[in-house]
């Protein structure tokens, strides 16, 4: 089995597709690092990997656009997450003194902005395509320091001179395990549903019966920005008490204004409401991609 990861190694990706393959007591499995995001996904697209692991979206800085980008465009499915306590520290063969330049990804540079700003205002800041990319850089030049993890500073011989340096002190990024999928699920021009009347369905006297275990992403396009158009898409969701646990807007990169939207919520496709609730939103929707139902990630203390 082939995971594709974003290189080189040291990487928190790295360390995502790590634990999840401990989680599923993986074994035989090759891990294949990648110079950028959108190269690991297109591996998994392409089957050059079986799976690969990309980050989603971080508890300081949001999501990754490019991530979300990737997911409209590329014919994938998602089948897991994993979330990953982040802890960036500043790693380097010299001194904080000799400091001429700090190098990272610009997702762990905007998560250390402020301590960067405040401790190194008149050192060179430089992104790099990962954390660990950074790291061997750095174990090159003495002068240079980088923005990575502990496992990357023993990867390449480097002194940790400051740990935990992140904005904030909970830092998680979430990562997505994806693989290729045959038919791309979008349902442009939906063919003709037999109306359901709302007043025949009692969704309050029955128990809704949704697999909170599990999570499914949707990926939803309005071709018209019209006046509720939105409440009425999120009212598929709101009538069946189905809990949403993110909803995001995505340009399309069509137009200014014109937005994607990225909808995670409790349930999986074979539950009876999320079915009918997907068949509501087809209905409503130009656009619906249905992105996979996958397990919810929980931390092993």
């Amino acid at each position: 089995m082939k995971i594709g990861v974003l290189g080189p190694e040291g990487s928190y990706s790295e360390k995502a597709a790590k634990i999840w393959i401990r989680k599923k007591a993986f074994e035989g499995v090759t891990l294949r690092y990648f110079g950028d995001i959108e190269a690991a996904f297109k591996a998994a697209a392409d089957r050059k990997t079986d799976f690969s692991v990309v980050p989603i979206e971080n508890s300081i800085e949001g999501s990754v656009g490019v991530s979300l980008a990737l997911l409209r465009k590329l014919d994938i499915v998602i089948c897991g997450e994993i979330v990953v306590r982040i802890e960036h520290c500043l790693l380097s063969k010299g001194n904080l003194k000799n400091l001429k330049g700090i190098l990272s990804h610009p997702q762990a540079l905007a998560q250390c902005r402020h301590f960067l700003k405040k401790n190194f205002p008149g050192v060179e800041i430089r992104n790099t395509e990962s954390t660990s990319h950074a790291a061997r850089l750095a174990g090159e030049i003495k002068e240079i320091a980088a923005i990575a993890s502990p496992e990357a500073a023993k990867k390449y011989g480097l002194q940790v001179l400051l740990a935990n340096i992140q904005d904030e002190k909970e830092n998680q990024t979430r990562f997505l395990v994806i693989r290729a999928k045959k038919q791309l699920e979008f349902c442009k021009k939906p063919p003709v549903l037999e109306k359901r009347s709302l007043k025949k369905t009692s969704f309050k006297s029955a128990e809704p019966q949704i697999n909170s275990s599990f999570k499914t992403s949707i990926l939803v396009y309005l071709a018209k920005d019209s006046p509720g158009a939105l409440y009425e898409l999120l009212e598929a969701f709101a009538k069946r008490r189905i809990n949403l646990t993110k909803i995001e807007s995505s340009p399309s990169r069509q137009k200014l204004g014109d937005y994607y939207f990225y909808i995670d919520f409790e349930g999986q496709i074979g539950d009876a409401l999320i079915k009918d609730a997907l068949e509501d939103i087809k209905e409503k929707a130009d656009i619906l991609k249905v992105l996979g139902s996958y397990p919810t990630f929980k931390f092993c203390e």
